[in-house]
């Protein structure tokens, strides 16, 4: 542990598990749980042991009720500067790069990697294997499910495109009169329609 750690009550710190300095720790934070994998063998859900450790930089605050899991192998890590909110799931593998901000709720699956300075938004959900990269933007509840370009700003589940996302909501609100109006017009015009259409 580094230098002028702060330590709330109910913080667990695993073996093996590394904190920079100046590091703050919320309420009930876990560092380095053993993680969600298993695999089926002989009927039944056989644990994978997770024997890597989370490596935490300085200046890194982890809000309350928030759980890093060891890596399987090498390391789960946060860089320098980077702030996680509340009730974060962050799971084996996952890179967290320098100065990201992670808020409450997110969910980012196993070998993941973020690049530094991306804000990822509350009840985000992150599948695994993919790359955020640098200064990339994911608004809440986004589902990201393929890898973020460098800067870009995503929305939506599956996420797009921020401004093709909020185009895609205004007409999402306009399909039940669309769908009227299609309607009026197949009772007006539907059986001249189908006569031309067999003809």
């Amino acid at each position: 542990m580094g230098d002028d750690c702060w330590l709330l009550p109910g913080v667990i710190v695993a073996a093996e598990c590394t904190l920079g300095e100046r590091v703050r720790l919320q309420p009930g934070v876990v560092i380095g749980s053993d993680g969600f994998g298993y695999e089926f063998v002989d009927g039944r859900h056989a644990k994978i042991p997770r024997i890597g450790t989370v490596v935490i930089g300085n200046d890194v605050e982890i809000g309350a009720n928030s759980a890093l899991d060891r890596a399987r192998f090498s390391k789960t890590s946060v860089g320098d500067g980077s702030k996680i909110d509340n009730l974060v799931q962050i799971a084996h593998n996952v890179e967290i790069g320098i100065h990201c901000i992670v808020c409450a709720q997110v969910g980012i699956s196993g070998s993941t990697t973020i690049d530094g300075f991306v804000i990822v938004g509350g009840q985000a959900g992150l599948a695994g294997h993919l790359t955020v990269h640098r200064g990339a933007k994911i608004d809440g509840q986004a589902g990201v499910n393929s890898d973020v370009a460098t800067g870009a700003f995503v929305k939506g589940s599956p996420c797009l495109p921020y401004q093709l996302e909020q185009r895609i909501n205004v007409l999402r609100q306009k399909l039940p009169e669309l769908f009227r109006r299609v309607d009026a017009l197949e009772s007006q015009f539907g059986d001249s329609v189908q006569e031309k259409t067999s003809a």
